[in-house]
């Protein structure tokens, strides 16, 4: 099994990190959801410490993305109308600069509050601010906000991948699920065979 995307398909390093993150992120914010309501308690600080260490591992699996694409392939785009591709790819724009703005966001929101960033109870980053109670508001909700959005541009993202397989019927969505086959290959891409 090849490590590297090619022209029809995603490598199973790039869906790893696709699914990994969607399931972090998702259940991240789930998980700030849940974490909104508990009474102030040492159990709610270390819920905080633990939501705030999933956040960096977001980041840090973003970088390694980035990271990855660099010397990895990106299939070839199904045929599509000009609008739908300009769109596709600022989806995917917007997505990536969220993933990057909501972990620094809170990280920023943490030190402007004058909170220790402790990784995993394993080692402190820095602050990114000085302690700051009025700005510290501002970012927290900013933070919160920004993921709000990220879930408004999660369902046109999951919106033109399902459009994609039910009404196109193309292999947009198969090539980037844990476990999908492409169904066949496209006679318009150079290389393919008819």
């Amino acid at each position: 099994m090849p490590l590297r995307s090619d022209h029809t398909r995603w490598s199973p390093v790039a869906k790893t990190f696709h699914w990994t993150m969607a399931l972090l992120i998702l259940g991240n914010g789930a998980f700030a959801y849940w974490m909104d309501g508990l009474k102030p308690s040492l159990h709610k600080i270390n819920m905080f410490a633990l939501h705030k260490s999933i956040g960096l591992t977001v980041l840090a699996l973003f970088l390694l993305r980035v990271l990855w694409r660099t010397i990895d392939r990106r299939p070839h785009d199904e045929p599509a109308p000009a609008w739908q591709k300009i769109a596709a790819h600022t989806v995917h724009g917007f997505l990536y600069l969220l993933i990057v703005t909501i972990p620094l966001t809170g990280w920023a929101y943490n030190s402007a509050h004058g909170y220790p960033l402790q990784y995993f109870k394993q080692f402190n980053l820095p602050a990114l601010l000085e302690k700051n109670e009025e700005l510290s508001n501002v970012l927290g909700a900013v933070h919160e906000y920004l993921f709000w959005f990220l879930l408004l541009v999660l369902v046109a993202h999951v919106g033109g991948a399902l459009k994609h397989h039910i009404v196109d019927r193309d292999d947009t969505l198969r090539r980037m699920l844990p476990f999908g086959r492409v169904k066949r290959n496209n006679p318009t891409i150079p290389g393919d065979t008819p």
